[in-house]
């Protein structure tokens, strides 16, 4: 009898916009949270940024039982970090979080950031409201992080006002590239992408914009699906999902990315909230 191959890492969507959470009948399909993806290897837990999906994940995560799990962000923009607040598991004396950033040194640390965001006028209760253990680990993109044997992070700087980290994942042979709020340059790929990028099983890029739009937001720190595409095509990714939507880009906007990017690179997938991949 032939077993049934068991995934070396799950990846599941909870918060899937860029900017600001948009709720609402328009956006029910794709979702309206910020940024926030699990990622499982074996028994380990990760979080790529925590916008506002991290809220559901959170709660979640705590039903069955203390929770252990590192987070990493891309960088500390208020939409990557808003869910920080409403994380349960930060609320549990049993917990254990470790909280990553890559873009603030020197100038800030992320304990710093966090206690800025949790204090008066902005929010009513301070970081000592957290019960569980948290760990604030600062580091510079571009270290190699191994936060557990047999899982390295491999780290680059990405292009985004305030700076930014893109991340790939590396677990019993699989691997995963995290590649969120990055402009692209017109003339030429960029080459810490497609080193995070290259071969890997699955990568998630920024896709906040158009081929068209692009242009008139230049500044802005992102890119496009399309050259999400480009990028896949040129590191040999396996997989590509595109990642960060606009708010102004509705269901049936997405439905028509979802159907010529599927065209253009078989396989491509928009991100859903929900959304669950084996690799």
């Amino acid at each position: 009898m032939t077993g049934v191959a068991v995934a070396a890492i799950t990846v599941r969507f909870w918060g899937v916009r860029g900017s600001i959470a948009c709720p609402g009948i328009e956006h029910a399909r794709y979702g309206g949270n910020t940024a926030c993806v699990e990622v499982r290897c074996g028994d380990r837990v990760f979080i790529f940024d925590a916008g506002t999906g991290a809220r559901a994940l959170g709660h979640a995560l705590v039903r069955t039982g203390p929770v252990d799990t590192d987070i990493f962000l891309s960088h500390c923009h208020i939409d990557h970090i808003s869910g920080l607040p409403f994380f349960a598991p930060s609320y549990s004396p049993m917990s254990r979080i470790r909280l990553w950033a890559g873009n603030l040194l020197p100038e800030y640390r992320i304990e710093k950031v966090l206690r800025t965001m949790m204090n008066e006028p902005l929010f009513p209760a301070p970081v000592e409201a957290f019960t569980a253990k948290i760990e604030f680990r600062d580091f510079r993109a571009g270290d190699v992080l191994q936060p557990y044997e047999g899982v390295a992070l491999r780290t680059a700087m990405l292009n985004h006002p305030g700076r930014a980290t893109g991340y790939r994942l590396e677990f019993a042979g699989r691997s995963i590239a995290y590649v969120t709020d990055t402009e692209h340059r017109p003339d030429q790929l960029d080459r810490n992408v497609l080193e995070l990028a290259a071969g890997v099983d699955l990568m998630i890029y920024d896709g906040n914009n158009t081929d068209e739009e692009w242009p008139a937001r230049i500044g802005w720190g992102h890119s496009t699906w399309q050259e999400g595409v480009r990028l896949a095509e040129a590191a040999n990714a396996k997989s590509l999902v595109i990642f960060h939507h606009d708010p102004d880009h509705d269901d049936r906007f997405l439905d028509r990315v979802a159907a010529e990017a599927g065209v253009r690179r078989a396989g491509t997938l928009v991100a859903i909230e929900g959304m669950t991949i084996a690799i």
